[in-house]
């Protein structure tokens, strides 16, 4: 690979990393063509952008990013590949699914929303991140609950206070 390629490469990684709020890094190393390509097509499927590359390219694309990688330089060290998502657990949703077939792909760091996680013992916490969306419904519940039960109480209240008045009103003759 020639100077110029290297360069066109970097750029281009830098570009991912700057575009991509959820950036996981991975080793994919010991996947048969088979399973590498199923591998894709799951990632493919849950809107996963999965690249193979190498280290040192990859190393000075996250030094030229504006963003902050911290510790997950230091896990760029064998066989390394990213995925790239708009959806923070995304990409750990489908690795926790492919390790049920396969003790491939093992997890080396995750850049989510400027947070760092470093380490395969993170996969669970990344697993239960949650969505923009699903943060936005849950709160759209709670802020809806409330109101519910004031409607639900007074729905309730209402036949029971008249229930209460025509036995009274019964008994009273």
């Amino acid at each position: 690979m020639t100077r110029q390629e290297k360069s066109q490469v970097i750029e281009s990684l830098t570009a991912q990393l700057q575009e991509s709020p959820t950036i996981y890094v991975a080793d994919i190393s010991g996947l048969d063509a088979g399973a590498t390509s199923n591998l894709r097509r799951a990632c493919f499927k849950a809107g996963v952008k999965l690249a193979v590359v190498k280290n040192t390219l990859l190393a000075k694309a996250m030094e030229s990013s504006d963003k902050e990688f911290g510790d997950l330089i230091g896990t760029l060290k064998g066989n390394t590949s990213l995925l790239f998502s708009e959806t923070g657990n995304a990409p750990a949703k489908v690795i926790k699914e492919f390790r049920k077939k396969s003790d491939k792909p093992l997890l080396k760091g995750a850049y989510i929303e400027e947070a760092i996680y470093v380490g395969d013992d993170q996969l669970e916490n990344l697993v239960n991140i949650k969505s923009k969306e699903e943060l936005i419904g849950d709160i759209i519940g709670l802020l809806q609950s409330p109101a519910k039960n004031v409607v639900s109480a007074l729905k309730s209240g209402g036949n029971t206070l008249s229930g209460l008045v025509k036995t009274l009103s019964e008994r009273a003759e």
